[in-house]
């Protein structure tokens, strides 16, 4: 079994903390991550948050490299129509000329914040989701050097040259991602943590409509959900409370900062809630190694994904970094037995 495993980071700022921990906790991890053999580490963006902290992937990923040796570091991702492609295409390119061959920018359409922070963040701009298949096809070709399809930026070029571009990444949650990665011919990482109820047949989508590019030859996916691996099958489903209860408030509007197990279970549930958490049990993977490895195996067929990228947020951060050494651990036995 070649499939590899990587790493999505979302900086979760745990209740009784605070975002400066949540970033330090953030580093700790990739440090992990890289010494433990993980493919990628990812990090996210999301604004006007009180429950992650990280809204600026390109700073935070100057400092990750600097603290990693070998893993690939990126944006998981960009919510491009927030930005000029323009200066996007600089942020990664220096990040690509400090650490070559290892940057990834993936990007998105989603604002990732409410509609009031989403338009302070474009100060008056117009220029928003309707135009992001464009600003993908510019970005793409001012990181290859070439010439912009917008009409007035055929000459634009982004510095510094670097010798090869960073990793152009497409992520999605739809059918309409998975197109868009296809016809610009750009690897696809589906967000199945945040759309569980996808069909399992999204990555064909993307294959069918897959056209070369000027980076990539043949398809590319990762299949990215949510998991936390435990000691015991009764600890990983304890720790995964905390989650459960952050989800529902997610729904409500006001996620607030990661509860704790004890916070989670003191909880009232409407039946509503619960109903919602019991749906998306079997749509994640918690438990032992064993379990989770064979889950993670499970999926990757289900799917016909290449690789697979997981989100384990737990309250106590040693509990994260435990969940993350267990399947390392396994899946590298996992992979030499199968």
């Amino acid at each position: 079994m070649t499939i590899k495993i990587s790493v999505l980071d979302q900086s979760p700022i745990r209740s009784g903390s605070n975002a400066s921990e949540a970033l330090n906790e953030t580093i700790d991890l990739a440090r992990l991550s890289d010494k433990l053999g993980f493919h990628r580490f990812w990090v996210s963006e999301h604004h006007a948050s009180a429950a992650l902290a990280g809204c600026s992937p390109e700073v935070l990923l100057g400092r990750l490299g600097a603290e990693t040796e070998s893993i690939r570091i990126g944006s998981g991702g960009i919510m491009l129509p927030h930005y000029s492609p323009y200066k996007v295409a600089e942020n990664f390119k220096v990040l690509e000329t400090l650490y070559p061959g290892r940057i990834d920018l993936g990007i998105g359409r989603a604002p990732g914040t409410d509609p009031f922070t989403s338009a302070a963040i474009r100060y008056g701009s117009t220029t928003g989701p309707q135009h992001f298949p464009n600003m993908v096809c510019d970005l793409q070709s001012l990181l290859n050097d070439d010439d912009p399809i917008t009409r007035g930026m055929e000459r634009a070029r982004a510095y510094p040259k670097t010798e090869n571009p960073p990793a152009l990444w497409m992520l999605g949650s739809s059918e309409d991602s998975a197109l868009l990665a296809g016809t610009n011919g750009l690897p696809y990482n589906f967000a199945y943590f945040i759309n569980p109820n996808i069909r399992k047949d999204i990555f064909e989508i993307y294959r069918d409509q897959f056209q070369p590019g000027p980076n990539l030859n043949k398809p590319q996916t990762c299949l990215t959900l949510f998991s936390i691996t435990a000691s015991s099958e009764d600890e990983a489903q304890y720790l995964a409370k905390s989650r459960d209860l952050w989800y529902v408030k997610l729904l409500q509007g006001n996620p607030g900062p990661f509860p704790t197990p004890e916070e989670a279970e003191s909880y009232t549930y409407s039946p509503g809630e619960r109903e919602l958490i019991m749906q998306n049990q079997d749509k994640r993977a918690v438990g032992t190694p064993q379990q989770v490895s064979k889950k993670l195996k499970r999926m990757a067929e289900d799917f016909n994904a290449d690789e697979i990228m997981l989100v384990s947020i737990t309250h106590d951060p040693k509990a994260r970094r435990r969940s993350y050494e267990l399947i390392a651990n396994e899946w590298e036995l996992y992979s030499t037995a199968a």
